[in-house]
């Protein structure tokens, strides 16, 4: 099977995208897109956050339950995103047709589109992105972190990279945001260039 986007990580940013590209599955342009969410990389930070700043969380909310209420929320919402668990993805490569080939420690995967989703924190383990590493620009130096050089969230044609690795701070907010931002963008492409965005209403 081929893919037509696939997003490495589970944490904020990978979920939120993930939740956007499932809301627009009954529009035309979206039906019958084959999405994947690849849910475990490595810890997330969300393990030990404390939710007491943002907005529409109740006081109190845990990371760690996030993680696990957020994955559910995509499989009953949007089943057709299939979720892939207890993968870890070791190599990405471009192939000629523009495609990716995702490695991971269990299988192999092909996708149109990539969007990588994950912490930045050191060692950065996916091969192949290495030209594009570089040092976090909102970041403190000694913490070495590192990001994906990216225009506006694109790597490079087909690869995207949301959250923390796009040069984000490290805020729930601005995670799911960045996240939210690339679906849109590739809803944008799938929809011909017509700029999309999605909104359930009552």
């Amino acid at each position: 099977m081929v893919f037509d986007a696939m997003i490495i990580g589970g944490g904020a940013s990978g979920m939120s995208c993930a939740l956007i590209l499932g809301s627009a599955g009954n529009k035309e342009f979206a039906k019958g897109k084959k999405i994947a969410l690849i849910s475990h990389q490595r810890a997330s930070h969300l393990d030990s956050a404390l939710f007491n700043n943002v907005l529409g969380f109740e006081p109190g909310t845990l990371g760690k339950d996030i993680l696990k209420s957020g994955l559910q929320q995509i499989r009953n919402l949007y089943p057709q995103i299939e979720i892939i668990e207890k993968e870890k993805v070791i190599t990405i490569s471009k192939n000629e047709d523009g495609s990716f080939t995702l490695i991971s420690n269990k299988d192999t995967y092909t996708s149109k589109i990539v969007v990588v989703a994950v912490g930045y924190a050191q060692p950065f383990t996916i091969d192949g992105l290495e030209i594009y590493l570089g040092p976090h620009p909102r970041a403190k130096s000694e913490k070495n972190r590192v990001w994906l050089k990216n225009n506006d969230h694109l790597v490079t044609e087909g690869l995207y990279v949301a959250g923390t690795l796009a040069g984000w701070r490290s805020q729930y907010a601005m995670a799911c945001g960045s996240g939210a931002h690339v679906a849109t963008d590739i809803l944008t492409l799938w929809n011909q260039g017509q700029h999309v965005k999605i909104h359930d209403k009552t």
